[in-house]
């Protein structure tokens, strides 16, 4: 890959329809808002209605070559991911990228709606659903990608298949770690069992260093430090744009920034941690989740309804 990749590198879009979630702040905002910029028509899939329509608003202010539009999604209800995903398949004939970015981080004590700890269940089980639900439609498309957003928290995550409901007395910062080596987790297997199809469609994962967000607003010490040491959010945008559309990016791959502890910089490989590539772990996870979740692909053995 070249040194300081950046948006101007960003390969032009036209004809191209992506789905960025959690697009309406962060990183998720400048993640969609370039990719329009390329020209691609992009879904803005938002939990608030308001900010959502606000965040289309913005980019359309900025006369961007693509296209935008916003949809109603709330990753912590899964009847709702399931609505989404009949909205947009009635909509739209293609997706060529589908960017996993929306979460949510230490926030206090709470649930989904469908009694997941809230971190696990927007960050992972909501986006599991997703990708499930929208997977046809995405092998379909000649030269899709499926790009999930993962943290440098998952180097301290571990899956505790006990505790996906909040059944343990409740540490943030763990449920949070937990959720994100959970979205890594996912991104490879997901290759994995692609290879094993021999399907065509791609997943990539990448996380954005040490970067400035909204995301940030119940952690103390990064929320505090954050505006001062942390990168813009357009440059953290940087390892998920190259992700998502840089042809360097290989199949299974995971992206961050280069710098040191991969805080800051641009995009280049990142440390994958080892549980994330404890394929048994992995493959009990994807398992469990379409139990949970009831959503079912891909699957290496009969998922019972």
């Amino acid at each position: 890959m070249s040194n300081n990749w950046t948006f101007d590198q960003v390969p032009d879009q036209h004809s191209r329809t992506a789905l960025v979630t959690g697009a309406n702040t962060g990183i998720g905002y400048d993640t969609a808002l370039a990719l329009a910029k390329r020209g691609a028509h992009v879904v803005l899939a938002c939990r608030s209605r308001e900010r959502g329509a606000d965040a289309a608003r913005r980019m359309e202010a900025e006369q961007p070559a693509g296209s935008v539009q916003f949809l109603p999604l709330d990753l912590g209800n899964l009847a709702s991911v399931r609505m989404f995903a009949k909205t947009f398949l009635a909509r739209y004939e293609r997706l060529d990228l589908l960017i996993n970015n929306a979460g949510v981080m230490i926030p206090p004590l709470s649930k989904s709606e469908d009694g997941f700890e809230l971190q696990i269940g927007v960050n992972y089980f909501g986006h599991f659903a997703l990708s499930g639900l929208l997977f046809d439609r995405l092998t379909a498309t000649p030269g899709a990608r499926l790009v999930t957003v993962s943290s440098t928290a998952s180097r301290q995550g571990r899956i505790d298949f006990d505790n996906f409901h909040g059944e343990k007395p409740y540490k943030a910062w763990r449920e949070y770690c937990q959720s994100k080596l959970a979205n890594l987790l996912f991104s490879l297997e997901l290759q994995r069992r692609l290879d094993r199809e021999g399907h065509a469609l791609i997943a990539t994962a990448a996380h954005p260093g040490w970067t400035s967000t909204d995301l940030q607003r119940h952690s103390g010490f990064f929320g505090f430090f954050s505006p001062i040491f942390g990168m813009a959010t357009n440059q953290g945008a940087l390892p998920i744009l190259y992700a998502a559309t840089a042809p360097e990016a290989e199949a299974g791959g995971y992206y961050g920034p280069d710098g040191f502890l991969e805080m800051r910089g641009y995009p280049a490989p990142a440390q994958i941690p080892p549980r994330a590539q404890d394929t048994q772990t992995a493959q009990r996870l994807w398992e469990t989740t379409e139990k949970l979740t009831g959503v079912t692909f891909l699957s290496e053995t009969p998922v019972p309804a």
